[in-house]
């Protein structure tokens, strides 16, 4: 039950998010918004504005939508002459690239405003205190035993796991003066990194300086000021979408195997799990998701917003709109393309749970 709990805040706030960015930009540029639905089928409940604007949640929640007016008139109703200018189809090329493109920006601005209130809460970091040496490796070889507290590597003082990986990774195999605490003294040792072929997370060989040894359980919970949240933020933010971005594109090349494609059971599952550690692995959690969700409908594929971004675009270039028989024949590929995405990703979330 809390599983399911967590995946509708999780997938409700995004979406949420997701068509708050056109809706905000239509509402600037005059364009009248005629329906903001979370969810897409038959309505559940709503409410209506003083502009018109009716305001929905429907019964499937994988997504939602906001019909402006102009956008996509199924009824063929002639728009009135005095309303032109509410029009979505009226408005400039620009600004309906603006209105579009709006929806993935507000899921990256909701990734680093999440991952700055986390850094602002706290985040778990791992400790630079060793929990298992292998004895065949460099550091083994060296004398480095376990419970061994590494606190500099050179001149450079360590303070975490992560930073140390870094360093170890930035020293291309040369030898490295390491200072280490063990029973309550001082000690130094030479370790000479050994590079090794490993594979990263996308399952290639990669070579890295390697030495042997695995981190404790020891962590603890690191607060940070506003400043510096919003800089790490920033930063683990880009982190995000390069990641997300370098991963769609080792799909695409078949890289990394399509069977890795997760859908929403296994959203569901990982919500329910990142709740249960806490408010900041929740929210770096949701930002991922979000950064994955912008990323996603950015993508050339008609029906998506990166689609119609694309057709918006030779429409720029050529001066003129692609034709409507042009983005309906699109459009339908489009949703098929994406209806296929979907039911493999459901299949592969259905044999991860019965694997």
């Amino acid at each position: 039950m809390m599983t399911t709990f967590w995946a509708l805040v999780v997938l409700g706030v995004l979406i949420f998010v997701h068509e708050l960015g056109h809706f905000l930009v239509a509402r600037y540029f005059g364009v009248r918004v005629l329906v903001f639905s979370l969810g897409f089928g038959p309505r559940i409940g709503g409410w209506s504005d003083k502009t018109g604007t009716e305001y929905q949640l429907s019964v499937i929640p994988l997504g939602g939508y906001v019909k402006m007016l102009g956008e996509a008139n199924d009824d063929d109703t002639p728009i009135a002459k005095e309303d032109l200018k509410y029009s979505f189809a009226t408005q400039n090329v620009w600004q309906r690239f603006a209105i579009v493109f709006a929806g993935p920006a507000f899921n990256f601005m909701f990734a680093l405003v999440a991952l700055t209130i986390a850094f602002m809460v706290g985040v778990g970091e791992t400790l630079p205190t060793v929990g298992t040496v292998t004895p065949e490796m460099p550091a083994g070889q060296a004398g480095m035993k376990a419970g061994d507290k590494i606190t500099y590597i050179g001149d450079e003082q360590i303070d975490s796991w992560d930073k140390l990986s870094k360093t170890i990774k930035a020293s291309d195999g040369s030898p490295m003066m390491f200072t280490i605490e063990r029973d309550g003294g001082a000690i130094q040792l030479t370790i000479t990194p050994r590079i090794k072929e490993v594979p990263n997370i996308f399952g290639e060989m990669v070579k890295f300086p390697l030495i042997g040894i695995a981190p404790s359980n020891e962590r603890r919970m690191v607060n940070h000021s506003p400043i510096q949240a919003i800089q790490m933020g920033a930063v683990q933010t880009w982190r995000m979408i390069e990641l997300t971005g370098t991963s769609i594109w080792k799909l695409i090349t078949r890289v990394v195997s399509p069977d890795q494609i997760g859908g929403p059971l296994m959203i569901a599952e990982m919500a329910g799990k990142t709740a249960a550690q806490g408010t900041s692995n929740l929210l770096f959690f949701m930002a991922l998701i979000s950064i994955n969700l912008g990323i996603l409908n950015l993508l050339p594929i008609p029906i998506l917003d990166g689609g119609h971004l694309f057709f918006f675009l030779i429409e720029a270039i050529k001066g003129s709109p692609v034709s409507e028989t042009i983005q309906i024949i699109a459009s339908k590929v489009g949703m098929a393309l994406l209806l296929l995405l979907m039911v493999w990703a459901l299949k592969n979330d259905l044999m991860r749970i019965f694997s």
